[in-house]
């Protein structure tokens, strides 16, 4: 989270805007942690964990401003990411929820960025492992236009829209809440729209089919959404129960692993910044990367590259490739970062001598 903060921080310096963070009854310090670091944070402590949509909900009705951006503690937002978004956005009367090029931890697009709107037998298709028709392929990542679908992960929306719409559904618990505010939006008569002139990482993004719990919360979240939005189908029910059967065959429980890294990296200018940490591999100092070496994870001084700089280094990294990267922190002295979407990432505190 802390992370994702200093990024908002920096991006909203030279705007008029808030930063609300609602805390779910985290068992971390967390709370502590915003602040104390963060004291011109609005914190709101929820006592009990009502979901997603409930805290987002709980959160907008203190806001003051004209736009709403709802976003996940596990991203990291450009410098001028809501400068240029907002500036679109000015120009578009219809507009209902506008995203953004959503990157996991190794600079690979997350096609959840733009999505379809997701019918039974697309729903059936995503369940089973077949995606194409899920995501919202009429556009390329690097294009802007409309779409049906967003994620919950980085939306922004105009605070008259969501309240006319009803906000996120408290329904859902987890999954499904966005799908079901971007269909209530288009069915109010807005326009959804995805925007690649901005970059956002997303370090734990849902793009994939990870095992039988992503499938059996995928499908209550499917179930609801047509309950409300469509008449009610039993031969979807009776294949989305088949799905989950073959999911639960098919697709073991377990995470991805990490790269097999050979090198690290450092890349900075303060070439007398010493790290103590717990990392043995030979490390580097350069102030750019020139060309992506495989098995060689690279750790960003987010205080020498900024947001942007960092993004844009991953923007560059081809998908699939085995180089990594890992974000440094020197306020807090610690360097982390996630090498899959399917992953949590890790955090590694630096220990001085």
């Amino acid at each position: 989270m802390e992370l994702c903060l200093r990024s908002v921080e920096a991006a909203v310096s030279n705007i008029d805007a808030e930063i609300i963070v609602i805390d779910n009854n985290s068992p971390d310090d967390s709370c502590e942690m915003v602040k104390h670091l963060f004291p011109k944070v609005k914190l709101i402590e929820n006592k009990t964990n009502g979901g997603f949509s409930t805290g987002n909900n709980i959160g907008i009705k203190q806001a003051k401003g004209e736009y709403l951006c709802i976003l996940n503690p596990d991203t990291v937002v450009a410098e001028d990411t809501f400068t240029t978004l907002l500036r679109f956005a000015d120009t578009l009367p219809d507009l209902g929820l506008l995203g953004c090029k959503l990157i996991d931890g190794k600079g690979d697009f997350l096609p959840e960025s733009k999505r379809n709107i997701p019918t039974p037998m697309v729903s059936i298709q995503k369940l089973l492992g077949y995606s194409e028709p899920y995501y919202a392929n009429h556009l390329s990542p690097d294009q802007i236009g409309k779409v049906a679908m967003l994620v919950g992960a980085f939306m922004i929306v105009k605070k008259t829209v969501y309240l006319e719409v009803g906000g996120l559904d408290e329904d859902y618990f987890m999954y499904g809440e966005d799908i079901d505010l971007s269909y209530k939006v288009l069915k109010a008569g807005y326009q959804n729209y995805y925007n690649s002139d901005t970059t956002v990482i997303h370090f734990k993004g849902e793009s994939t089919l990870k095992d039988k719990t992503y499938a059996k919360r995928f499908n209550g979240a499917m179930q609801l959404f047509f309950k409300k939005h469509f008449k009610p189908n039993w031969l979807f029910n009776i294949l989305i129960w088949i799905g989950i059967k073959i999911v639960s065959i098919f697709y073991p429980k377990g995470e991805a692993t990490s790269s097999n890294v050979s090198e690290y990296v450092f890349i900075s200018n303060d070439k007398n910044l010493q790290l103590q940490h717990t990392l043995d591999k030979n490390m580097e100092t350069q102030e750019r990367v020139s060309n992506y070496v495989p098995h060689v994870e690279y750790i960003l001084d987010l205080n020498f590259l900024g947001f942007k700089r960092a993004i844009k280094i991953l923007l560059g990294n081809q998908k699939n490739s085995p180089s990594t990267f890992k974000f440094l922190l020197t306020s807090s002295q610690v360097i982390l970062g996630s090498n899959s979407s399917k992953s949590r990432g890790e955090v590694i505190h630096i220990k001085n001598n």
